[in-house]
């Protein structure tokens, strides 16, 4: 059973989504506030932390910074009704699998841990010795010279619509939905976040930015 850590302060909501969660048979461990969460993730183990920002004691952002340290491949999902910009590159920098504004639909909810947890199998997974830069589609890995390149699954899911069509130059929106799909609400800088994150962890330059449009995944650099 996919065990769920539940970070939010407002006992309806908390309620009301647990239950959808429970009907989904996720274990589902509910939190009021920001400290507890972090003692609960130093005892126990979850594959999944949904974290509301603005919770007492320590913001649900500390929370994923402390579990991106602790438990790098932990999927985390932001549910908050913070909707501007600077806070949501801020979560996606800390590596945030996704952003979820409220008031949000528990049947959309649920269908974004679904799709995290999904992608996010890779954990037990290992893949065959490739030189050079290489993406496990079935896994959601990427690996440079057999190496895991730690990538989060949006950075991931960037670097391989880029790769597949290499050459091509991909404006912001077209590149939200080929990773969000229709699902983003926000402002498509995010992916300027994502390629900075992106380019940190790739050994070579393979993220070209292209002037007056957007990037392109170069093989030549």
């Amino acid at each position: 059973m996919v065990k769920v850590l539940f970070l939010e302060d407002e006992p309806t909501i908390q309620e009301v989504l647990m239950e959808y969660m429970k009907l989904q048979q996720y274990d589902v461990t509910p939190v009021d506030d920001g400290e507890a969460a972090i003692k609960l993730l130093e005892d126990k183990t979850f594959d999944l932390a949904v974290l509301d920002i603005m919770v007492p004691n320590r913001s649900g952002l500390e929370v994923l910074e402390f579990i991106r340290k602790s438990k790098p491949n932990m999927a985390a999902i932001m549910l908050t009704a913070i909707n501007d910009e600077q806070t949501q590159v801020k979560a996606f920098n800390l590596y945030a699998d996704d952003y979820v504004i409220k008031p949000v639909s528990p049947l959309i909810l649920l269908k974004r841990m679904e799709t995290i947890l999904r992608r996010t199998k890779y954990l037990d997974k290992k893949s065959e010795k490739i030189d050079g830069l290489f993406l496990n589609d079935d896994s959601y890995q990427a690996f440079y010279d057999n190496i895991s390149l730690q990538l989060t699954l949006s950075e991931f899911l960037l670097l391989q619509v880029l790769k597949k069509e290499a050459g091509r130059a991909f404006t912001r929106e077209q590149l939200i939905l080929r990773i969000f799909n229709e699902d983003y609400i926000g402002n498509d800088r995010i992916i300027d976040a994502h390629v900075k994150n992106l380019r940190k962890k790739l050994p070579r330059n393979y993220v070209k930015t292209v002037i007056g449009v957007g990037y392109q995944f170069n093989e030549e650099n």
